[in-house]
């Protein structure tokens, strides 16, 4: 049952997972403007750095649902077409954004016990799990950004402020 009265933690949580969609879907369009042809090695790395961010989610999501997630290591073999891989980040995104627009104040602080891909073992509680996700994915994008401004097309402004304004424009006032 969702939670409709959000604590402050809360709050914050589900903003920055909406903008964590936003930013990815700036990216990604930004991403798919690189002239693959001009630059292969930088439009190659930019999706392998955010297939492991895809990678990396995933296996997070299915440590917070308790099931087994299948992944080897945080990136596959094989790299993923761009718009395929944008279209599962979008459909990620959207679930985390849910899962955490859900939780309550008391699910946020379950200690959740899970392996990562090396065989080690780990536990974090589920508010830790997800601002992991965000930090990770924000690490991550600016690398991603780096990565496509040496090919000539100008990353996305990834910033938080930038995405409240937008989606609030009365901040502005």
């Amino acid at each position: 049952m969702p939670n409709t009265t959000l604590s402050p933690g809360l709050s914050s949580l589900k903003s920055l997972f909406a903008y964590k969609a936003w930013a990815n879907k700036e990216l990604f369009a930004a991403l798919a403007s690189v002239d693959a042809a001009a630059y292969p090695a930088q439009a190659h790395k930019a999706i392998r750095i955010l297939n492991h961010v895809y990678v990396a989610d995933r296996i997070f999501q299915a440590h917070l649902q308790g099931r087994a997630h299948g992944y080897t290591a945080t990136n596959t073999k094989e790299t993923p077409a761009l718009e395929a891989l944008a279209a599962e980040v979008q459909a990620l995104d959207a679930w985390y954004l849910a899962y955490a627009s859900g939780l309550s104040p008391a699910a946020l602080q379950e200690e959740v016990r899970f392996t990562f891909t090396d065989g080690d073992s780990g536990r974090m509680r589920r508010e830790e799990i997800l601002l992991h996700i965000i930090t990770h994915g924000g690490y991550h994008r600016g690398a991603a950004g780096e990565v496509i401004s040496s090919a000539s097309v100008a990353p996305p402004r990834d910033l938080y402020t930038r995405f409240l304004h937008a989606s609030e424009p009365g901040r502005r006032q």
